[in-house]
């Protein structure tokens, strides 16, 4: 009886223990299943690389000090007005250099393993490199990092500091870190389920809130150029044309005013590039960007308030066949002070399900401009006022597409000279020298 009173007890024992290690397992599990965390390396501005492609010490990039500012939607494509900034001092990155770099028969091997992140070849790289521009990051923003080890690229995601410079290609998309070499590619996880590790020298900088972390995607068509904002300034634009590091730079002012089109029962993809097109970013709850066909139901703030060159309009929308995000809406964000990054609009016409076009009686003029480049616009009224004296020379951006979109026809009635695309918010620098301002079309010179 006291051998079985024992055995009793121990087994008792054993099933309670087991019962324990079970529900752990269990909550361990469900908490895990819908949440998995992507670990994510912190890279903070000014700190080496462990392993870098290129001698960090030999001046190849420069990062600034810069305070990530607040986004609305965690997923911003390369062409939305806001995400990058720039500097009117001494160029930021040295393609140049990293072109030499690259293409001497002694970094051979440096060269194949670089070259294959990218997706070129070896004797691609010089062509690839004139295509990228240099920019300053002004969100903290997530990426595929790539490290040189053992003479191969190894990949790892990183979360870059706001204020380091990189290069980005013709979609706004980030392709090298400016100070390393190192290529960069898109962040692949869950932007909105990161755990950062801030370590070898990478401290947690002041103002870091996972809450202001963006990852790009590229924008829908190859840019001509990008609008900056001058991280020392940011009342002051920089229009900068795709593959120049800064010598064809001309300035805007970006406190200028532009008015939220009416924007109500467009798909979120037309009211996107209706925001775009206004130099205006887009904003949405939620980590997950709705799905294109989604329906506007509102917009915050409505149709007809005047913002500044490059704050957010954020997006209720309903319906959609993919995506995340239906019927998610956000509080409307606080004006940023800081500007674009992405030119100003080159085409108001309402896309085909939008009922009216943008507001055009607003007190500075709101109305953008209706064609692209440096020509004289048809259908806008006439300029209202001249560009602003404090920036020291004209240049607004112009967004230009590759291609026209068939949702929302370009209206343009006088064409760059040549014809090229023209995208997210950089000065056209097609010919030489005349360009308008971002917002009433006067015509100026600018820098070549």
């Amino acid at each position: 009886m006291t051998f079985r009173a024992i055995v009793q007890r121990t087994g008792i024992a054993v099933i309670r223990r087991i019962a324990v290690l079970l529900v752990c397992v269990l909550a361990v599990s469900g908490c895990s299943g819908g949440a998995h965390l992507f670990a994510v390396q912190a890279v903070a501005a000014g700190v080496p690389s462990l392993a870098p492609f290129f001698d960090e010490k030999q001046g190849l990039g420069h990062d600034a000090q810069v305070r990530s500012l607040p986004v609305r939607g965690t997923l911003q494509q390369g062409d939305t007005p806001g995400l990058y900034g720039g500097t009117r001092q001494p160029t930021i990155c040295d393609v140049a250099k990293l072109k030499r770099f690259l293409t001497d028969p002694a970094n051979h091997q440096k060269a194949v393993a670089w070259s294959s992140v990218l997706g070129i070849t070896t004797d691609g790289i010089p062509a690839y490199l004139d295509r990228l521009t240099p920019v300053l990051l002004r969100h903290d923003t997530l990426v595929q990092n790539h490290d040189y080890k053992k003479g191969k690229a190894t990949p790892y995601n990183s979360l870059l500091q706001a204020g380091i410079a990189i290069l980005v290609d013709e979609q706004g998309e980030p392709a090298a870190k400016c100070s390393c070499g190192n290529p960069l590619r898109p962040f692949k996880g869950d932007a909105g389920r990161i755990s950062v590790k801030f370590a070898d020298g990478n401290k947690k900088w002041s103002g870091y809130e996972p809450s202001s972390v963006v990852a790009v995607r590229p924008a829908p068509r190859k840019m001509e150029g990008l609008a900056l904002v001058d991280v020392d300034d940011p009342d002051v634009g920089i229009t900068r044309p795709v593959g120049t590091t800064g010598k064809r730079d001309a300035t805007f002012d970006t406190r200028r005013q532009h008015a939220v089109p009416n924007l109500m029962g467009s798909t979120f993809g037309e009211a996107r590039r209706q925001l775009v097109s206004s130099g205006l970013a887009v904003g949405y709850g939620g980590n997950s960007a709705p799905s294109d066909d989604a329906r506007v139901t509102a917009s915050d703030p409505p149709a007809g308030t005047e913002l500044r060159f490059g704050q957010y309009v954020t997006l209720t929308v309903s319906g959609g066949t993919s995506g995340g995000a239906t019927g998610a809406t956000s509080t409307p964000p606080a004006p940023t002070t800081s500007g674009p990054t992405v030119g100003p609009p080159t085409s108001t016409a309402p896309p085909s399900t939008s009922p009216t076009p943008p507001p055009t009686t607003s007190s500075p003029p709101a109305s953008p401009p209706s064609s692209p480049p440096p020509s004289s616009p048809k259908s806008e009224p006439p300029p209202s006022s001249s560009p602003p004296s404090s920036t020291p020379t004209t240049g607004p951006p112009s967004v230009v597409s590759s291609s026209p979109v068939t949702s929302a026809p370009v209206t343009t009635s006088a064409a760059p000279a040549t014809s090229v695309p023209v995208t997210s918010g950089a000065p056209v620098t097609t010919s030489a020298s005349v360009t308008r301002d971002p917002v009433t079309g006067t015509p100026t010179t600018t820098e070549t």
